[in-house]
């Protein structure tokens, strides 16, 4: 399951130097360096335009690490180490290619912005604490990237500085605070039960089915981290954020930000440990947020806003897998999980850089790319023969056939709906005169990579051959709720072309009718974060979370 690194060149070239391991700092440590390099005026003008070389270590420490290393940065009692095993590589470099792609966009998108080195500040360290979660193998680490990650994304939501970029920002850090203290308590639960303030994830974990906190440490860890996921009814902050967040950013959030909480049920869920209660609600969230995520996006009139739906389905469906692995204990499901979940991320970065294409294009030239944008949706919903159907063959390893994998196959007749829909409303994106200077390229490249990264990852990942995947019956398992997505995409557009949209938050709307209930339960959970004074390591990583995003508003507040 883990498979062999895939360019052994690189890796040739790295045992040269003698330290493969120290990729694993640089690919967290470089877009730290460039996001400080902001901060010096002469630095300014050149730094944002190595935002797409920021990611190369990362890639490459996730072609040419042998995985199972572990590295030790820091010593006892801040037990600072980084660690790479199989999922984390898959996500590792599906998330440097998205970086690296959508960076070289975002400097084009952004010449003209004014505030266009405070939006690289926050990108850069967003990128940071995404590469470090993916990374770090020790409890409080992981707060402390996962932090970084969170609260850094906030500034590639708001960066417009628009009422509804406000709205959406204050939501999403009101969210994000009520996902930290989730995830805080069960840190400390779980370190607890440790002998050392700070244990490596794999020793907490492996004491988790034997804790007395087991319940609460689980029901904590799945709130927290759904949350960023998007799955129901913790989605709201997502299709807010999206449709506010300029194209590269909405890119980063859908591709990248989300996928931290798919690496922290990975991480922090025990693989091979029957656990049936827990499993199956979540995989029974997973399935109703796929559902819901399709029922409500094909209402949508942007076409961010219908892919911000689209990721909220596509991530309950990474929910219902890894449910479903839990549930049974199947080995080898968290692998298979992160293969799916790297597919969406290179699909979706690529389908949003589209979008972004599209809006800087002739209505003419925007035709043209609804139809590469319909290629990526079709690939998306598993139409046999593309990348998708391989990352949908792989899921049904975890999901065999029965009620569940009957639900997750119908699944991608929405998917495919929904995907009609986003190419209908990129190829009505168009502005007379337009031309996309220095978009295009990137675009392409992403759109490239991501139709063929499945296909060359397939079998490191599975073990088996393509061509399974390719087999006449597997064929025609794909095919049919592809042709059912796309019969009810024209009947819909015959019958009801024009829905009634859902506003984007749907439920939010329901929750503020609540009034000050609402608002006193999100007071509340502000203050969880008081967990933090019982575990003094905690605070410790808090404190350069807090550090690192002060110099960020601080470089933010200068360059507006």
């Amino acid at each position: 399951m883990t498979g062999a690194p895939l360019l052994l060149p690189l890796r040739l070239v790295s045992d040269v130097a003698g330290f493969p391991e120290a990729l694993l700092v640089t690919a967290i440590a470089l877009p730290v360096v460039l996001a400080l390099a902001l901060l010096v005026p002469a630095l300014r003008r050149a730094a944002p335009r190595l935002l797409f070389l920021a990611p190369l270590p990362a890639l490459v420490a996730a072609l040419v690490v042998p995985r199972g290393v572990t590295l030790l940065v820091a010593p006892y009692p801040f037990r600072f180490t980084l660690a790479l095993d199989a999922p984390g590589a898959l996500l590792l470099g599906g998330a440097a290619l998205l970086w690296m792609t959508a960076g070289a966009f975002a400097t084009a998108y952004l010449r003209k912005d004014p505030a266009r080195l405070a939006f690289a500040v926050w990108w850069l360290c967003t990128m940071a604490g995404s590469f470090a979660v993916f990374l770090v193998a020790d409890v409080a680490s992981f707060y402390l990237a996962y932090a970084l990650v969170s609260f850094s994304a906030f500034g590639l939501a708001v960066h417009d500085d628009t009422p509804q970029a406000r709205r959406a920002g204050t939501l999403y850090l009101a969210l994000t605070v009520v996902g930290e203290g989730c995830l805080i308590a069960a840190f400390v639960m779980l370190a607890s039960g440790a002998p050392e303030a700070n244990p490596l994830i794999r020793d907490a974990v492996a004491a988790l089915p034997s804790s007395p906190w087991k319940t609460p440490i689980i029901a904590l860890l799945l709130l927290g981290f759904t949350m960023k996921m998007g799955v129901f009814p913790l989605h709201v902050w997502m299709p807010l954020a999206h449709s506010v967040a300029p194209v590269p950013g909405s890119a980063a959030l859908s591709g990248v930000v989300v996928k931290a909480g798919v690496i922290g049920l990975l991480r922090f869920l025990p693989e091979g440990v029957p656990l049936p209660g827990w499993g199956m609600a979540l995989c029974g969230a997973g399935l109703f947020t796929a559902y819901y995520g399709v029922a409500v996006g094909v209402t949508q009139r942007h076409p961010k806003r219908a892919l911000a739906y689209s990721t909220v389905s596509q991530m309950g469906v990474v929910a219902a897998v890894l449910g479903a692995g839990i549930a049974s204990g199947t080995a080898g499901a968290f692998t298979l999980a992160a293969f799916y979940a790297v597919n969406h991320m290179l699909l979706k970065g690529a389908m949003f850089l589209a979008v972004g294409v599209a809006m800087a294009s002739t209505p003419g030239r925007a035709r043209s790319v609804a139809v590469v944008a319909g290629l990526l949706g079709l690939s998306l919903a598993g139409l046999p023969l593309t990348g998708g159907a391989l990352a949908k063959y792989a899921i049904k390893i975890v999901v065999p056939d029965g009620i569940t994998g009957g639900l997750l196959t119908l699944s991608a007749a929405g998917s495919t709906l929904l995907m009609a829909r986003y190419a209908l409303l990129v190829a009505r994106c168009g502005t007379p005169g337009a031309r996309p200077r220095g978009l295009l390229f990137p675009a392409i490249a992403l759109a490239v990579l991501a139709l063929a990264a499945p296909f060359v990852l397939f079998t490191p990942v599975t073990g088996l051959p393509v061509s399974v995947a390719f087999a006449p019956a597997a064929v025609a398992q794909g095919l049919w709720p592809v042709a059912l997505g796309l019969g009810a995409a024209a009947l819909l557009a015959r019958l009801a072309p024009s829905l009634p949209e859902v506003p984007a938050g749907d439920i939010l709307f329901a929750f503020a009718r609540l009034g000050g209930a609402g608002r006193a339960v999100l007071a509340r959970a502000v203050t969880a974060d008081e967990w933090l004074r019982r575990w003094p390591v905690a605070t410790v990583a808090l404190l350069g979370v807090a550090l690192v995003l002060a110099a960020a508003l601080q470089s933010s507040a200068a360059f507006r």
